[in-house]
C-alpha cells in the first residue's frame, strides 16, 4: 500500500472540489500515545467571505485569521464550550476558505481490533465533527497546524471514492445563513456506517 501526505497543492484547490476530494483520504495524528489514524468519510465546504454559513463571513478577527493564510493549514475551534471541530484551510492566501471534516471511519490498532472488531458501537466513535476530534487528539493546540507537517496531516493510500458513491445534502446546524444554508456542499460517502447523519 502506497501512502503519499497531501501536498499544499492540494488544498490550493477550488473547496468543493477539496471537500469531494478529500473522501477516502487518511486523516493521521502523532500523540504521545501513538498515532491515530481516520478515513475520511464525510466532509462539509465554508468558501469565501460571502457564506453567510462560514465564520469568515464576520471579517477576519483573531480567532478566524488562519482562514484567510495560505492552503494546508488547521483551523480548529470550539463550539457549545467543549466539543473541538477540525478544518483544513483552502484556496488561495488571503481568500476565507475551508472544509471541516466532519467523520472519519476510525482505523483501529491491533488492540483495539481484538476488543471491538464486532461491536457496532465503533462505527459512533468518529461520526461527527467534536467525536472525531476526540478519537484523533484533536484540539486548540493544534489550531494553526501545518498539514504538510509531520504531526497531523492528510495522506492518500491510493484508494479512490467514486463520483457515484459520494452523496451532495445540504450543510448540519447553520440555519441561521439564510439562503446560504441551502448550498449543497456536504459531502459524504454513501451507506458508510460512521457518517453522522445519512
Amino acid at each position: 500500500m502506497r501512502k503519499k501526505k497531501l501536498p499544499r497543492a492540494f488544498y490550493a484547490q477550488p473547496t468543493v472540489e477539496v471537500a469531494k476530494q478529500l473522501l477516502g483520504k487518511y486523516l493521521v495524528h502523532h500523540t504521545e500515545k501513538g498515532p491515530r489514524l481516520g478515513r475520511i468519510v464525510e466532509t462539509e465546504a465554508y468558501v469565501g467571505p460571502e457564506d453567510r454559513a462560514s465564520h469568515a463571513s464576520r471579517g477576519k478577527t483573531k480567532r478566524t485569521a488562519i482562514m484567510f493564510g495560505p492552503p494546508g493549514f488547521a483551523y480548529v475551534y470550539v463550539i457549545y464550550g467543549m466539543y473541538h471541530c477540525l478544518n483544513v484551510v483552502t484556496e488561495r492566501e488571503g481568500y476565507p476558505a475551508a472544509v471541516l471534516i466532519r467523520a472519519v471511519e476510525p482505523v483501529l490498532s491491533d488492540d483495539e481490533q481484538q476488543l471491538g472488531k464486532s461491536d457496532p458501537s465503533i462505527f459512533r466513535l468518529a461520526n461527527g465533527p467534536g467525536k472525531l476530534c476526540r478519537y484523533m487528539g484533536i484540539d486548540r493546540s493544534l489550531n494553526g497546524a501545518d498539514l504538510c507537517g509531520s504531526e497531523l496531516y492528510i495522506e492518500d493510500w491510493g484508494e479512490s471514492v467514486h463520483p457515484e458513491d459520494i452523496v451532495a445534502t445540504t450543510r448540519i446546524g447553520v440555519e441561521y445563513a439564510g439562503e446560504w444554508k441551502q448550498k449543497p456542499w456536504r459531502f459524504y460517502v454513501k451507506g458508510n456506517p460512521c457518517v453522522s447523519k445519512p
